[in-house]
């Protein structure tokens, strides 16, 4: 400390409390580019691609994961995904496949089946081509599960619920709940484990879990006590009064614009609806918005340091945009290569350019701020 360093001098200069806030990147960019990522994964099959939008998020995750309890949810999402690929995998082995194929693995006894039950067998042979195909089927899933897993992990939930309009509210505070129910359920199981480990009692097993359970359901129900509290204190579900004309405007623009959506979507992935699905689709896009902007009336509430979205944002969400389409492009010129046989069974390649698409998703771990370096 300087001479002219004094308590004073560093008093009358605080730093100030929002810096850290505004360091942070906004949520809503963190869950475009995992949704961005999992549209990616529906476009492929290819084994190589998949593995490598994996690992992208992965990276991302691992460089710009903040020390939360939602951030360590992340490994619970890679185990549900691991299960999906060894369930879909068990199916295929013990109910058969429709995939055709002459690469016999081993044959079950096959249980007869009547009549009204052909197309499903219990049974018989296990082909090689048909084990691919369930695996190539399960991992795109899987490889969706953990994008979707990545931003539960990169994105606060609290600020998220923040950012949603006024009309969405409530629906928010639901879905912020029970996304961080897992996260802290976790959290107390690992918790109870360790305290249980120290103590020389038995943390594994039948009895583990059924000493474990109890702790872990007491402190969820103290939890939900605690947030119904804070949300009655708070005045949750308060509604202002609008006239009935706004009202009805709302409701049909909403519907409308939902409708419209759904319209232009399923125009988008048919072929005869192409010239019509993009300009319907904007159409209903833009009066779902103004009808949820006229709804956020009925719930008048302030926003403490609302969060802005800033230039990394954009760079963030083009970032998984980019990857999106280059996929997709990728898929309707070249489909051979994002989705490779297996009848016949031929060994997957990894294409390069959509390869070099797939790394534009590692963009977030160079522009966004690291959470782990003080502001």
């Amino acid at each position: 400390m300087g001479a002219g360093d004094t308590p004073q001098r560093r008093l009358a200069h605080p730093p100030r409390p929002g810096r850290r806030h505004r360091a942070q990147l906004h949520p809503g960019a963190w869950w475009l580019w995992a949704l961005a990522l999992g549209t990616a994964a529906t476009r492929t099959t290819n084994p190589l691609l998949l593995a490598l939008l994996i690992t992208v998020s992965a990276y991302v995750v691992a460089t710009r994961r903040p020390d939360t309890p939602w951030s360590r949810s992340y490994g619970a999402f890679v185990k549900l995904a691991l299960a999906v690929i060894l369930v879909r995998l068990l199916f295929a082995i013990f109910l058969g496949s429709p995939i055709p194929g002459t690469h016999t693995l081993l044959t079950l006894p096959e249980l007869p089946l009547p009549a009204w039950a052909q197309g499903i067998r219990l049974g018989g042979e296990v082909t090689a081509e048909a084990l691919t195909f369930a695996l190539y089927d399960g991992l795109r899933l899987a490889t969706l599960l953990i994008c979707v897993g990545a931003a539960n992990a990169l994105a606060n939930p609290s600020r998220l619920l923040k950012s949603l309009p006024g009309a969405l509210y409530e629906m928010g505070v639901a879905v912020v709940v029970a996304l961080t129910f897992a996260p802290n359920l976790i959290a107390d199981v690992q918790r109870l484990r360790a305290a249980r480990r120290l103590r020389g009692r038995p943390d594994k097993g039948v009895r583990g879990l059924l000493q474990v359970g109890l702790p872990v359901l007491e402190g969820a129900l103290e939890r939900s006590v605690s947030l119904a509290a804070a949300m009655d204190a708070r005045g949750y579900g308060r509604t202002a009064q609008v006239p009935p004309a706004v009202r009805r405007t709302t409701a049909a623009l909403t519907l409308g614009g939902l409708l419209g959506v759904c319209a232009g979507t399923y125009g988008l992935l048919t072929a005869e609806g192409a010239a019509y699905g993009f300009p319907l689709l904007l159409a209903g896009l833009a009066a779902a918005l103004a009808g949820l902007r006229l709804g956020g009336r009925r719930s008048p509430r302030t926003r403490y340091r609302p969060d802005r979205w800033d230039v990394r944002a954009w760079l963030v969400v083009a970032s998984g945009v980019a990857v999106a389409t280059l996929l997709a492009l990728a898929a309707a010129r070249d489909p051979a290569a994002l989705h490779p046989g297996v009848v016949p069974l031929v060994a997957p390649t990894l294409p390069l350019w959509p390869a070099a698409a797939v790394l534009l998703g590692l963009l977030p771990a160079f522009v966004a701020p690291d959470p782990k370096e003080p502001s």
